[in-house]
């Protein structure tokens, strides 16, 4: 892993218009990079890092050079949910110079990539920085999905049997039309039993600020959820921290027997001779 380069690439887009590229259901993959940008995102900084660390495990084992920027912050979601437009703008557009050069920019995280790839260009829409929030955007990959259509991921099981039910958060199957990638790769994973959930389309309550300015109706929609999966499997994964972190706490405070893992986590260690 590496936090800066210099090198020159050609662009990714080439044979679409920005429009589409905006868009997930005509989203355009790049070909296999030789590096990529890996933007962390604040839960996997503060609460998830091995996530974190297993999606670069991962990268690194495609043979791809992670660069990781050192000053990365938030990408401004949570004041773009709340309404506060100006703010959200300041805080994205301090991440636009941590990219300079036309890598992918990946994220471990539907929610954090819905948010760059989908909005940015909405946010910045006739302002100065549109071309560039919209260049931003196109190079923007919520990870699982990078590996599984860019990198061509095939993964060997190393683990013991184990079922698992699988967690898709709302902006990974909403804003991105990604809700078959988790699905994939658990589907790669011989001694894994992927049980689905009941309901499976709906959401765990959290939605960030939602969770705070709503709790009640998030306490409803979290405990919902939680049954749901502890009826499928004693062990769930998801590609969101807001989502693993809500049910996972939940789970832990109501004294419900529920083992929550982020899906890079998982996949990571189940490929392991250790695992």
């Amino acid at each position: 892993m590496h936090t800066s380069s210099s090198s020159k690439v050609a662009p990714l887009y080439t044979n679409a218009a920005p429009a589409q590229q905006a868009s997930h259901r005509l989203k355009v993959y790049p070909p296999k990079p030789q590096k990529v940008y890996f933007f962390a995102t604040c839960l996997v900084d503060l609460f998830y890092p091995d996530a974190g660390m297993a999606g670069i495990q991962l990268l690194e084992q495609q043979g791809i050079e992670v660069l990781y920027p050192q000053t990365q912050t938030c990408c401004g979601q949570p004041a773009y949910t709340s309404g506060y437009h100006d703010q959200a703008r300041a805080v994205a557009q301090a991440q636009f110079d941590l990219f300079p050069e036309p890598w992918p920019i990946v994220l471990p995280s539907g929610s954090c990539a819905g948010m760059m790839r989908q909005h940015y260009p909405q946010l910045f829409a006739n302002t100065p920085e549109q071309a560039n929030a919209q260049a931003i955007a196109n190079r923007v990959f919520e990870l699982t999905d990078f590996l599984l259509h860019v990198c061509q991921l095939q993964l060997k099981d190393e683990g013991k049997p184990i079922k698992v039910a699988l967690h898709t958060s709302c902006s990974a199957r909403r804003e991105l039309g990604i809700a078959h990638v988790g699905e994939t790769l658990l589907d790669q994973l011989a001694q894994v039993e992927r049980i689905e959930p009941k309901r499976t389309s709906e959401c765990c309550g959290f939605g960030g600020t939602f969770a705070v300015r709503h709790p009640q109706i998030s306490a409803a929609m979290v405990e919902d959820k939680t049954q749901a999966l502890i009826d499928a499997a004693p062990h769930f994964v998801t590609t969101d921290c807001g989502c693993l972190m809500n049910i996972q706490g939940h789970a832990e405070k109501t004294r419900l027997k529920l083992q929550g893992e982020h899906l890079l986590s998982f996949l990571w260690r189940r490929t392991q001779n250790d695992a």
